[in-house]
């Protein structure tokens, strides 16, 4: 094989033919960019098809140690278990106790009170701020147990489910955290419904999602380069996806095979812009993850028993260090975005009623009557226990202040927490603040 030559010595081009020379100048329409658009706006009906849907059951099941690029089919389908009447069907079809399903209903009902009753409390300004998960509560109740005491969550915004579930987390703790007051465990130092539980396996929510999955990704790769057994299980919505943390994440996902599950929550909206901004009009956010060789699925986020098996499946191929999953939960934000969004300025008011995956709560609802498990008088009966008992917490953290009264922590908080010995120069800061009007 001859050396390239250095620049100036390559031999010149060969003359154009007089045919070519000779030949019209194609005519070109201008260029243009294509700026997708959301299938419904105010005033007129969402058309949905563009979820392209698979029926309940028909969705194969790999074994565990299947190869990423044999999951790539996965990545297209939409993997569901609850048929229309409420049926578990085909493979994926998870063996839960009737405890663990009526446990995983309680979950769903209570984060949807909880949800309602700080949303009321926002509202009459006794905290700043809000975000709900309406709409999605079957993806964090359900993946929730499929986790073990130890792993650790990289959570958006919309997964206070994964906590709501747990018995060793009192509520109290949580509307605190809401209400900014002098027993928020975070100080005031974060915004509401930023949660940050330790023992909960719950890592310290980040309002800039993209950064949870690469915090993810290296959580996981120590628990590995450790010898541990704990897995990583990481968040993110279907906007953040077009940050370029996510991509960084799923390279170093890829190449070191890091225990963790990669989620993608794509409940079709960002703050307000339709999930086909973030590239997912003609193809699907798990596609990202099959193109970057990690196994990767897509699954029906408002069918409980599918978010359980294939949360299980996922966290059993990291625990036995088989690798990374990627799962894009499809869902619905059924609410706005936060307290601060008007959503009805940019899609049907009654998209969520049209969404044709349902709502997540009465469809586990359904299941659990047609097995003769539950009813409605037992359901309504749980609706009001959790209302009390989420009322009940809420009276209990307001003793300790809220927004609208001052009761927040005191100014040593602000300088705690920085240094294992406070150093002088912060020393002198905390003496002139209380000199200068600080509480003592």
């Amino acid at each position: 094989m001859s050396p390239i030559p250095p620049p100036g010595q390559l031999d010149p081009l060969p003359p154009a033919s007089d045919a070519a020379a000779a030949a019209p100048t194609p005519a070109y329409e201008g260029l243009r960019l294509h700026v997708p658009e959301p299938t419904g706006r105010p005033g007129c009906h969402t058309d949905f098809s563009y979820l392209h849907l698979s029926p309940a059951g028909a969705v194969r099941k790999p074994e565990l140690d299947v190869a990423a690029v044999d999951t790539a089919d996965l990545a297209y389908s939409l993997i569901r278990v609850l048929d229309e009447d409420g049926v578990a069907r085909g493979p994926w079809a998870p063996e839960l106790s009737p405890e663990q399903l009526l446990r995983g209903l309680r979950t769903m009902l209570k984060t949807r009170v909880f949800d309602s009753r700080m949303l009321i409390a926002q509202r009459q300004k006794k905290l700043s701020f809000y975000m709900q998960s309406l709409g999605e509560e079957a993806i964090g109740s359900a993946h929730a147990m499929a986790l073990r005491d130890g792993d650790m969550c990289f959570p958006t915004y919309r997964q206070q489910s994964l906590l709501l579930g747990r018995d060793d987390v009192p509520m109290v703790e949580l509307i605190c955290q809401l209400l900014s007051n002098e027993r928020d465990p975070l100080k005031g130092r974060q915004l509401p419904v930023m949660y940050s539980i330790k023992k909960a396996g719950f890592f310290t929510i980040s309002g800039n999602l993209a950064t949870q999955f690469i915090q993810a990704v290296g959580w996981g790769m120590a628990s590995a380069i450790k010898g541990d057994t704990k897995i990583a299980s990481g968040w993110i919505g279907d906007g953040a996806t077009a940050e370029s943390d996510f991509h960084t994440a799923l390279t170093f996902a890829h190449v070191y095979r890091a225990p963790v599950i990669l989620n993608v929550v794509n409940n079709q909206w960002a703050i307000s812009t339709f999930q086909a901004i973030a590239g997912g009009e003609g193809t699907t956010f798990a596609a990202r993850g099959s193109g970057c060789g990690i196994a990767s699925l897509r699954v029906d986020g408002n069918d409980f028993l599918a978010v359980y098996a294939v949360s299980q499946w996922a966290a059993e191929r990291a625990r036995r260090n088989l690798g990374p999953t990627l799962i894009e939960w499809v869902t619905y934000r059924a609410g706005p975005h936060s307290t601060s969004d008007d959503p009805s300025k940019y899609r049907p008011a009654d998209e969520w009623q049209r969404f044709p995956l349902g709502d997540p709560i009465a469809r586990l609802k359904r299941h659990l009557i047609d097995r003769g498990l539950w009813s409605e008088a037992q359901h309504e009966a749980l609706q009001k226990e959790l209302e009390a008992e989420v009322i009940a917490a809420q009276k209990e953290a307001e003793r300790y202040g809220t927004l609208a009264d001052g009761h927040i922590p005191s100014i040593e908080s602000m300088f705690t927490d920085v240094y294992k010995d406070m150093p002088a120069h912060l020393k002198d800061q905390l003496a002139q603040a209380r000199h200068y009007g600080g509480r003592p």
